[in-house]
């Protein structure tokens, strides 16, 4: 229909503290602008002060953390919660400075706190938000690869991300960031890591984590958190070198797959016109 609105694509970046997410959005940005693509990045986290990247759209403009935590009286964690509710209840703001953008490829910034996509519901109503506005966002969920190097955290790391695929109920893509760093604690893995990226049969990191005299006691409660993640079946991931060229090329593909970019006229154009 004439004068319909088109589909915008684009990825919700998340990820505990240190996984490297302002990091891989500023290389993200400098890749798909190397590859033709018209990106914009859009700052969502309120804590974040100093961005590697050029800032189409900064949360800051709306509210900070600290604002919030001055105001308020509020810790950084309760600080963070109220600034993505406040958020939330005025995203016509965030739709206002999103309209400029329109024919870019959006990546948006996202906090570090965990709780807020496991267990709190703004990040998910925003999301809502931007596919009623027509914008195809999935997560990308950055996890430092370094938690392959101990059994128990491993199994944190998956239940994590197992939550998160459950809670947003939006295409996700598991990452394992810093994978250039592994050889340094490399010989730390149990296993190829392989294992790691296609999470299967768990059952044999029991025996590492009941090595230690502490977790034994926690045995029957840890195969049953295995089962939950092997009974879901829905938690893989893959790895990711920032500055490697061939892995950030592998890594979009996938991404753009999860949110249709892939299949896109816009996508179909543009590999039309590189082989002519």
């Amino acid at each position: 229909m004439a004068g319909e609105a088109k589909h915008r694509y684009g990825q919700l970046v998340i990820g505990p503290p240190g996984s490297g997410k302002s990091t891989y959005c500023a290389g993200v940005k400098q890749f798909l602008t190397g590859l033709g693509r018209k990106v914009a990045v859009v700052n969502l986290d309120p804590a974040n002060h100093v961005l590697p990247y050029p800032c189409d759209v900064d949360m800051s403009e709306l509210i900070t953390l600290n604002d919030a935590m001055t105001s308020l009286g509020l810790g950084p964690n309760g600080g963070l919660v109220y600034c993505m509710d406040f958020l939330h209840t005025n995203c016509e703001w965030l739709q206002h400075k999103l309209e400029p953008l329109e024919g870019s490829y959006l990546i948006f910034d996202c906090p570090g706190q965990v709780e807020l996509y496991t267990h709190n519901n703004s990040v998910r109503s925003i999301a809502g938000n931007l596919k009623e506005w027509k914008i195809n966002v999935s997560i990308v969920n950055l996890v430092d690869c370094v938690h392959c190097t101990n059994p128990s955290t491993f199994i944190s790391t998956l239940m994590m991300s197992l939550s998160t695929m459950v809670h947003l109920e939006l295409p996700h893509v598991n990452v394992l960031s810093k994978i250039d760093l592994l050889p340094t604690y490399g010989s730390n893995l149990q296993f190829d890591l392989r294992y790691y990226t296609e999470v299967h049969d768990l059952s044999y990191l029991l025996d590492h984590v009941t090595d230690d005299p502490f977790l034994a006691q926690y045995k029957k409660l840890t195969k049953a958190l295995i089962g939950v993640v092997e009974d879901y079946s829905l938690v893989n991931y893959k790895t990711l070198n920032v500055e490697d060229k061939y892995s950030m090329m592998e890594l979009q593909q996938e991404i753009d797959k999860a949110n249709g970019y892939y299949y896109s006229e816009v996508n179909t154009a543009s590999l039309t016109d590189s082989t002519r």
